[in-house]
């Protein structure tokens, strides 16, 4: 059986009008309509079997959930060097939101010195996708014990208040970034607010998302929003 045909015994076509309405940059038609927990689930059974690296070699793939398959799947790689050829090979096909952000690669965690060069290098991308996947991973790994606060400043020259015309998912994903940066980095962070470093909406969505969230003081949101343009 083939992933296409796994995904169509468990496909669910009102969840697939929800989910169209989420993800509304890409075509309906492209999706079969199953949910994520399922999706996790066949990608571990096809983990284990030789179907599915002749899956990862097949691309393009022409369907939303063999998208988010296929990044599952590079997600459970556990040599490092591979699995970072599988997702560098696999980047530049990644054209919707959650298929960029619903899969972290474990062995990531273990190899920060190694990856932080290749986050630096897909910030940079023109690609939306490649620059958003690298802000993610650059948010979910090193705003903890391995921040350094020229980290903030690779995010934020993709935004500068000049960017006017941006994509709106990487504003969002800058402005989730800072968020959470000012989180849990709160003074390496604020003063890009103060300066207004970014773009003006994701300036404002920035603020709304930190003033939004539990792990800021109440303290802070207050001051926050006073910066509000």
């Amino acid at each position: 059986m083939t992933i296409y045909e796994r995904l169509l015994e468990v496909q669910d076509l009102e969840y697939k009008d929800f989910q169209s309405k989420l993800v509304p940059n890409i075509s309906p038609d492209t999706m079969i309509g199953v949910r994520t927990p399922q999706l996790r689930a066949i990608a571990k059974e096809f983990a284990k079997s030789g179907d599915a690296k002749e899956f990862l070699e097949n691309l393009p793939h022409k369907f939303y959930e063999e998208n988010l398959m296929h990044f599952f799947l590079i997600a459970m790689i556990k040599d490092f060097d591979e699995c970072v050829r599988e997702v560098e090979r696999f980047l530049p096909f990644i054209d919707c939101w959650p298929v960029c952000d619903q899969s972290s690669p474990k062995v990531f965690k273990k190899n920060h010195g190694k990856i932080l060069p290749l986050v630096k290098k897909w910030i940079s991308s023109d690609h939306v996708y490649t620059s958003r996947f690298g802000m993610r991973i650059l948010m979910n790994e090193f705003l903890d014990e391995d921040f350094k606060s020229e980290y903030l400043k690779w995010v934020a020259s993709k935004m500068p208040p000049s960017n006017l015309d941006a994509d709106y998912y990487l504003k969002m994903m800058v402005a989730w970034f800072f968020a959470t940066a000012l989180a849990k980095q709160y003074d390496a962070a604020l003063p890009f607010i103060e300066r207004k470093k970014l773009e003006l909406w994701t300036h404002n969505k920035a603020i709304q998302k930190a003033t939004e969230s539990f792990r800021v003081s109440d303290e802070h949101k207050e001051y926050l929003r006073t910066l509000k343009i």
